[in-house]
């Protein structure tokens, strides 16, 4: 997976991925997604993102996350 737009800098925002070094991080995306399902909204809240840029978060976003199978446990 290439993350053209998802940057990462120490020195800024703590080493949080961004959008494009900008001082929007990635879960600031997701969270704002969650919350304004309705893309036309969170373009008029953040003007500055398109529509690959919201892509590339919530697909960076889910390849963090642990994708791990755990074996259930028995009912006895």
């Amino acid at each position: 997976m290439a993350f053209d737009r998802i940057t990462r800098d120490p020195d800024r925002l703590n080493g949080q991925p961004c959008i494009r070094h900008l001082r929007l991080t990635v879960r600031r995306v997701v969270e704002v997604l969650a919350l304004h399902p309705d893309r036309e909204e969170v373009r008029r809240e953040y003007p500055e993102l398109d529509d690959e840029d919201i892509r590339q978060a919530l697909e960076y976003a889910a390849a963090m996350l642990d994708d791990k199978t755990l074996p259930l446990k028995s009912a006895s």
